[in-house]
């Protein structure tokens, strides 16, 4: 099975390292997101990975080759931005196989990938957590204070997709497939959810992201 690594953004809230970097290239530990994400697709029996990428592009190439990351590793490199559906068409051409998998280039994530594999066009989902306190009510009276927790029964998607080969040929040559595709899968009754209680996940957009995650990457990617 292959993966499509979708690696081909500016990252612009993490200026100014993005400034000088990639953000696939962003140092969690010590170590660059996308090498944590291909030690993850590589525990889940990923033979080959397929790098979208755009901005920066040489500077991926040269890291990962440096690193003999001993997986294939092709890329599909963007000439203007395509948005996640054109950056999934363009490299679904590279793909024979019946299905393949997708992961945000910004997530890090322990989702068991052989769970979601078993539910075809498959979104992994995780609760949706809050970056807030939250306050129980009665009336005007507050009566228990809660700091950040997820909320039960509101899944968000966490940017791990299981998609069949056939969805490609309805992929628009540019645009994101969250706005297109899924939208229309969804009403039809094509897209699936795959949900993960308890799932260690992030996505790194932020400097807080980078040092929230940094505490727990190793426990997450062992």
């Amino acid at each position: 099975m292959k993966a499509i690594i979708l690696a081909g953004g500016r990252g612009k809230r993490l200026r100014p390292i993005t400034d000088y970097v990639p953000k696939p290239l962003v140092p969690i530990k010590n170590i660059p997101i996308i090498e944590w994400q291909i030690k993850y697709l590589k525990k889940y029996g990923i033979k080959e990975v397929i790098i979208c990428t755009g901005y920066k592009q040489e500077m991926i190439e040269d890291y990962l080759d440096s690193k003999r990351m001993k997986i294939k590793i092709v890329y599909s490199i963007e000439k203007t931005p395509l948005g996640t559906a054109g950056a999934i068409k363009k490299a679904g051409k590279i793909i024979k196989d019946n299905s393949f998998v997708v992961i945000n280039g910004d997530v890090i994530t322990n989702i068991n990938l052989k769970k979601l594999l078993q539910t075809k066009n498959s979104i992994a989902s995780v609760e949706l957590r809050t970056k807030f306190g939250i306050l129980e009510t009665k009336e005007d009276k507050i009566t228990k204070f809660k700091e950040k927790k997820e909320i039960s029964d509101l899944w968000m998607n966490a940017g791990v997709y299981h998609l069949q080969k056939n969805i490609l040929k309805d992929l628009p040559k540019k645009g994101d497939i969250e706005k297109t595709i899924f939208p229309k899968y969804a009403k039809n009754g094509l897209l699936n959810i795959v949900k993960f209680k308890n799932a260690k996940w992030y996505s790194i957009d932020s400097f807080k992201d980078i040092e929230e995650c940094s505490k727990n990457v190793e426990k997450i990617i062992k």
